[in-house]
């Protein structure tokens, strides 16, 4: 039997292309578009008038929320400047607004439906991934693990998935992570996948965001 999800010709690998052509462009758009906001709003957190800065920094921190929340935006840079201005109480404003950025990526992940997600990478012609999805949306946590250690490279699934937990801090922390879709893109993995609790991510992000912000906490001011 001939799978209907195989491409019958070059005009399927065009339609291929073209898709992941335009998704790279998105991703583009947002980190550019994610920068050149930041820089806008860095200009603009030293008002003239002290009466302002109050709701500055606060619309500062909703706009940190949301940009770190969302994949492949940068929003660390407004993090960095929220810090150099305000010193050690910047640190502290962060570092939980960061908490609440990647906790909102995640439950986002965590309650998107799987069909929906195994639409996109049917669109994307990225079938192998989407009947993966399938696979994983009945199981629970352990069924998952064991499915994926099947599916992935035998080198390294092992390691990845033993030691899941420290593969997502390093990559929270990882010199321009904006390329695999940032904090709020990894978060969104993580929710998809569903292979920890949402608790085990608010404890394994509190320790992984941390060293940056603690170290403005003492040395930034």
């Amino acid at each position: 039997m001939t799978d209907s999800h195989q491409d019958p010709d070059g005009n399927s690998r065009l339609a291929r292309y073209l898709r992941l052509a335009l998704l790279v462009g998105i991703i583009i758009v947002l980190n550019i578009g994610g920068g050149w906001l930041a820089r806008q709003l860095n200009l603009q957190l030293f008002p003239r008038h002290d009466t302002l800065i109050g709701l500055v920094i606060l619309t500062a921190a909703c706009l940190y929320i949301l940009l770190m929340a969302i994949p492949f935006m940068p929003g660390i840079e407004i993090g960095l400047a929220l810090m150099m201005l305000l010193g050690s109480e910047g640190a502290l404003l962060v570092y939980l607004c960061t908490l609440a950025a990647l906790s909102l990526s995640f439950l986002i992940g965590w309650l998107i439906p799987p069909p929906l997600i195994r639409c996109l990478l049917n669109w994307l012609h990225l079938y192998q991934a989407g009947d993966l999805v399938r696979q994983l949306a009945p199981l629970g946590r352990q069924q998952r693990l064991a499915l994926l250690g099947e599916r992935l490279p035998r080198r390294i699934a092992p390691l990845l998935l033993k030691y899941r937990y420290l593969t997502i801090a390093a990559a929270l922390n990882l010199p321009g992570n904006t390329l695999i879709g940032g904090g709020g893109g990894i978060g969104l993995v993580v929710g998809m996948s569903r292979l920890i609790p949402f608790h085990g991510f608010i404890m394994l992000t509190a320790l992984a965001v941390a060293p940056v912000p603690i170290w403005f906490f003492f040395f930034g001011g």
